[in-house]
């Protein structure tokens, strides 16, 4: 199968975009990821997905810690800063000594409780240890472009 036919599939599932983040020997680490999900209740725990040539996967495994932050619709840009086009100074803010980014819509602090290495990418199962919510839209990704909500109103005749 065709690698780019592969990933024009997979960019067929919307997904919300998050910058994953980490502290390393005093420095901050991210990158942004779509590969996140909820995984349990009890335990709480989520999964990250990280694939083997970035740079965020050796300071997770090393730190053993990171925090995931849902991207609301107006922070485009810190996907785009952490997917490598630096831009504007980034706004770290801290929850559970781990560093957030400022306005996201979830910040999600986990220590990683396994690891599995699966194909070209490690998975990170994080014990989520604490959390910070806010209320607004979130940022979308659908077919390799940034989408927004659109609420559709039913007009009743």
């Amino acid at each position: 199968m065709d690698d780019r036919l592969f990933r024009d599939a997979m960019g067929k599932f919307a997904t919300g975009v998050t910058v994953l983040l980490t502290k390393n020997e005093g420095e901050t680490h991210g990158m942004t990821a779509n590969g996140f999900m909820s995984v349990s209740l009890d335990p709480k725990l989520v999964v990250i997905s990280i694939g083997h040539k970035t740079k965020l996967l050796e300071k997770i495994s090393q730190s053993k810690k990171y925090t995931v932050n849902i991207l609301a619709e107006d922070q485009e840009h810190y996907s785009r800063h952490f997917a490598g086009q630096p831009g504007e100074v980034v706004e770290f803010e801290t929850l559970a000594e781990l560093p957030v980014l400022k306005g996201a819509i979830a910040q999600i602090a986990c220590e990683v409780v396994s690891e599995h290495v699966e194909g070209d990418h490690t998975l990170f199962i994080g014990k989520v240890v604490d959390l910070r919510l806010e209320d607004k839209n979130p940022l979308l990704f659908f077919s390799g472009k940034y989408r927004q909500l659109t609420v559709l109103e039913t007009v009743n005749s």
